[in-house]
């Protein structure tokens, strides 16, 4: 016996009570006979683990309560879309709605007498058909929601129109990536252009960019592009598509899947969370019980400065978290020295840190490196003058065993530099 959990399902807020709901196996600890566990928290730090929310126990979704995504409708109204796995194994979405609204907690819920509401449509494969985004209204009035599928080898989104939940109209292509596979747990939502508050996920117009990240089957990484969504023609334009979704950014560079983030009316912000795999074997979660874990939340805005990428940072109730304060100033790092912090034992560490760069004289004189990335680099041990720099994790005192995080600075042909972040496990 134990217990696995995966993908975060449908974060809200509803009446004061922060909710989380996740891909749960209550029997084992491997991956199967998904549920939805849930745990409601007043403060994202502290959680309490209410019974499960949905099991698979209708033929639609027999072989699995899979990712799904919350929307508040007119009057607070809260309904739950989600991808259930057929008695056939066809993915097909579902509607489910709490069985009693004036609970804060939300224990209990209904699934629609209408379900499926959505059936893959004609030209999409049958297992290739999940996991429904948050919906979001326009100015027109009507619901969208957005659906990760593929067509070949083709990754895409698709769109489609509701006034109810209920019946569906599929609208168009919202995006789509050539060669770049399953598109997964697809999450779409507005980000301001300036300041770091977040928007409801019905924002649209002047101020405005959106971000469309995909969770990719193939490699199970996490990617997004900035740019803007076009409300007439149901398309997203990314900013550069150099930078598209698949070919540039990722949420995350380490073990990072399936991210969902929601709209927090309570403090302005949208949170972040995501599923972390972890590298043990099938043998090694069976053996100690359990399996993967989730990120702490993170709250998301638009880098104002790059104006070509979010950023991400803790939010600000871990702090509550920190004990002990270890300060160290002041140190000068040559080429190839380690500075021991000294920290104490525990079982977490928090570090801010800040580099400095002396001498601006030097940062001009960077040749160009418009090819360098963290996975060519040639790791931390590769020398540049700007880099690497950074933390060594996991250390032990003699550093034969370690782990790198550490950033490079290049300069790309154009004169214009670039901070990589990266990591180097080879030691």
């Amino acid at each position: 016996m134990g217990q696995t959990h995966a993908d975060p399902n449908g974060p809200l807020v509803y009446k004061g009570w922060y909710h989380f709901f996740y891909q749960y196996n209550p029997a084992s600890a491997v991956w199967g006979n998904i549920t939805w566990g849930h745990a409601v928290s007043k403060d994202l730090v502290h959680w309490f683990y209410l019974d499960l929310a949905m099991v698979p126990d209708r033929w639609y979704d027999i072989n699995g309560v899979w990712t799904g995504s919350a929307t508040f409708l007119a009057n607070e109204t809260l309904v739950m879309l989600y991808t259930g796995s057929t008695n056939e194994s066809v993915q097909v979405q579902n509607l489910a709605f709490p069985e009693d609204p004036s609970d804060p907690l939300l224990r209990k819920w209904v699934k629609s007498e209408a379900n499926p509401v959505l059936v893959p449509p004609k030209g999409i494969g049958t297992k290739d058909f999940r996991d429904p985004t948050t919906g979001w209204i326009g100015e027109d009035g009507i619901w969208r929601i957005a659906i990760g599928s593929k067509v070949g080898k083709t990754g895409v989104t698709l769109v489609f129109k509701t006034k109810d939940f209920v019946e569906y109209e599929q609208e168009n292509i919202l995006h789509s990536v050539n060669g770049t596979g399953m598109w997964e747990c697809v999450d779409f939502f507005p980000v301001a252009v300036s300041g770091i508050a977040g928007l409801d996920t019905s924002a649209n117009g002047g101020g405005v960019k959106h971000v469309l990240k995909a969770s990719f089957d193939d490699d199970r990484y996490d990617y997004y592009a900035i740019g803007t969504y076009d409300l007439e023609k149901q398309r997203f334009i990314p900013d550069d598509p150099a930078l598209d979704v698949g070919l540039g950014l990722r949420l995350d560079y380490g073990k990072y899947y399936a991210s969902k983030s929601f709209y927090d009316p309570l403090k302005q912000r949208r949170i972040l969370w995501g599923w972390v795999g972890e590298n043990d074997s099938e043998q090694d979660d069976l053996r100690k019980g359990w399996a993967s874990l989730q990120t702490v939340p993170r709250a998301v805005w638009f880098d104002d400065k790059t104006k070509a990428n979010v950023i991400q940072w803790p939010i600000e109730e871990i702090d509550q978290l920190r004990s002990v304060e270890l300060v160290v100033e002041n140190e000068l790092l040559r080429p190839g020295s380690v500075v021991e912090v000294g920290a104490t034992d525990g079982v977490q560490l928090d570090i801010e840190v800040v580099f400095e760069f002396p001498d601006a004289a030097a940062i001009e004189e960077v040749e160009g490196d418009s090819v360098y990335s963290c996975s060519n680099g040639g790791g931390a041990a590769g020398r540049g003058v700007l880099g690497p720099f950074g933390l060594l994790a996991l250390a032990e005192k003699n550093l034969t065993e370690q782990t790198a995080v550490y950033f490079y600075v290049a300069k790309s042909a154009d004169g214009q530099f670039q901070t990589f972040f990266c990591h180097d496990e080879t030691r």
